[in-house]
């Protein structure tokens, strides 16, 4: 069974304990080679699921999440099908989509604009209490 820090696949793929390569195919397609063999030999399938509301999914860690009734149900297809799920591709790493100088900047523009907003109540806050003094 292919198992990612023990948590298992689903549907589960048994990988043969002497298999020399494993080979996952845009299209979700597994293959293993054996000794002896020339030819790959599949032994599964991968598939992609998307939720119509992905933030309803329940995260149990370790980048793993469940199906909850606010997340819907999963529209499950085949890697590069028709679905517009997205393509498997072996050795790649994905990268972020964010991007850390932007996302920097603008934390710094919202601590300057929070400290700005501070000073300006700071400041009505000493004008109302000279009023009320001018009052007495």
């Amino acid at each position: 069974m292919v198992t990612a820090e023990g948590d298992a696949v689903e549907p589960s793929i048994t990988i043969p304990a002497d298999a020399t390569s494993v080979t996952i195919g845009s299209d979700g397609t597994v293959s293993v080679t054996q000794p002896g063999q020339q030819a790959a030999q599949q032994v599964g399938n991968l598939q992609l699921a998307l939720f119509p509301n992905p933030g309803g999914l329940n995260s149990i860690g370790k980048n793993l999440f469940l199906q909850t009734t606010a997340s819907g149900d999963p529209i499950i297809g085949t890697p590069g099908g028709s679905e517009g799920l997205g393509e498997i591709q072996q050795g790649w790493l994905e990268e972020s989509n964010v991007n850390v100088v932007e996302e920097f900047i603008q934390m710094i523009m919202a601590q300057r604009s929070y400290e700005a907003n501070s000073r300006v109540v700071s400041a009505a806050d000493q004008m109302f209490q000279q009023l009320n003094n001018l009052g007495r």
